[in-house]
C-alpha cells in the first residue's frame, strides 16, 4: 500500500536525520564558550576550588572526547535514560512528562482554531475577491506574517489583561488559587491559544485564498454553476474541496514554525509547557534537558510530515507515490 511505503521511507530517512541532528547538537555544545559548570554553580563559581569544578566536569563527562560523550548519551537514550536536568535537579523524563501535556493542550487547541478560522476567512476573502473586505483580510494577514510572535503576545497582554482586564496575563491559575480548576484553566488558556493560532494563521489564510481563487477558474466549477447550483454549494463542495489537497502537504512543512511559535508563546505567557522550558534550558546551559527537548522537537517535525504525507494519499486516492522527497 502507498501509505506503508511512505511510512517505511520516512523511517529510513528519519533515523539518520535524528542521529545527524543529535550529533551536531553535541558538537555545538562542545564548541560552545559557555561553561555548564560555572552556570550550574552561579555566584559560587567565583569561590569554588578549581579541583572541585574539575571533578564536576569529570562526573558529567565534559572532559571526555566528543564521540565518547555522544555514544554514551546515545546508549543511555536507547535504554530510556534521558539523564538529569542540571537546572531543575529532576530527571529529564520527569520534566518532560510533567510539561508535555500542557504544551499539547495549547498547540492542539490553537491548531483547531487556526484551521477553522483560516479556512473560513480565507474562503470568504476568495469569494469577495478584490473587494474592500478582501483587501482588509489580506492586508491584516500580511502584517501579521511580518510581526514577531512575542510582540503579538505582549500586545495581547497589554490590551486584554492590563487595559481591559478581561483575561489573566499568564500562568495556569490565579496567584491565590490552591488547585487547577477547569473554569480557571479555561480563562488562562484563552490568550495563549488565541495568540498562537492568530500568529500562525496568516500563511494558511493566504494559501486558502489563492487556492480557492485558482480553482474557481477551473472548468468543473464553471460547469457546476451552469447546472444552476447555488454559489455556496459551488464554493464549499467543489472549489474548497479541490483547493485543500495541496494544503495538506504544506501543513506538514509548517510544523517547525508551529513548534517555534509554541516556544515563544509559552515563554511570554509563563505557560508551564515543555516548549517554553527549552528557553530556560538554553539560558541555564542545561545540556541534558536541552538535548532531550531538541530531539523531541525533531521527532515532532518528522511526525508532522509523515502525517501530512499519509493524509494526502488518503484524501486523493489517485496519488501513486514512487518516492518521497
Amino acid at each position: 500500500m502507498t501509505w506503508l511505503r511512505i511510512v517505511a521511507w520516512r523511517l529510513a530517512f528519519g533515523v539518520p536525520l535524528l542521529l545527524a541532528v543529535t550529533f551536531a547538537m553535541f558538537a555545538l555544545a562542545k564548541a560552545s564558550p559557555f561553561d555548564p559548570v560555572r552556570q550550574y554553580l552561579g555566584e559560587r563559581a567565583m569561590v569554588t576550588d578549581p579541583r572541585i569544578m574539575a571533578e564536576i566536569r569529570a562526573n558529567w563527562g565534559l572532559d571526555r572526547p566528543l564521540v565518547e560523550q555522544y555514544t554514551t548519551w546515545l546508549g543511555h537514550l536507547v535504554r530510556g535514560d534521558l539523564g538529569e536536568s542540571r537546572s531543575l535537579r529532576l530527571p529529564v523524563a520527569q520534566v518532560i512528562g510533567e510539561r508535555l501535556g500542557w504544551t499539547l493542550l495549547v498547540v492542539g487547541c490553537a491548531l483547531v482554531l487556526m484551521l477553522a478560522a483560516g479556512l473560513a476567512v480565507g474562503t470568504l476573502a476568495a469569494w469577495r475577491r478584490d473587494s474592500w473586505l478582501d483587501r482588509l483580510i489580506s492586508g491584516t494577514a500580511f502584517a501579521n506574517e511580518a510581526a514577531p510572535v512575542f510582540w503579538i503576545g505582549l500586545l495581547a497582554i497589554w490590551l486584554f489583561a492590563v487595559k481591559l482586564g478581561w483575561l489573566p496575563a499568564g500562568g495556569l491559575t490565579d496567584a491565590d488559587s490552591a488547585a487547577v480548576t477547569m473554569p480557571d484553566l479555561a480563562r488562562h488558556l484563552v490568550l495563549p491559544v488565541a495568540v498562537l493560532a492568530f500568529s500562525q494563521s496568516s500563511w494558511l489564510l493566504l494559501f486558502v485564498r489563492e487556492s480557492v481563487i485558482a480553482v474557481l477558474r477551473e472548468d468543473f466549477v464553471t460547469g457546476a454553476r451552469a447546472r444552476g447550483l447555488r454559489e455556496r454549494t459551488v464554493l464549499l463542495r467543489h472549489a474548497l474541496r479541490s483547493a485543500l489537497l495541496p494544503f495538506i502537504t504544506i501543513m506538514g512543512a509548517r510544523v517547525p514554525e508551529l513548534v517555534t511559535g509554541a516556544i515563544l508563546v509559552e515563554a511570554v505567557f509563563s505557560w508551564p509547557g515543555v516548549a517554553g522550558t527549552t528557553i530556560k534550558a538554553a539560558l541555564a546551559v542545561d545540556f541534558p534537558l536541552l538535548a532531550a527537548l531538541t530531539l523531541l522537537a525533531t521527532v515532532a517535525v518528522l511526525l508532522g510530515n509523515l502525517v501530512a504525507d499519509v493524509a494526502y494519499t488518503v484524501a486523493d486516492p489517485r496519488v501513486r507515490v514512487l518516492g518521497v522527497s
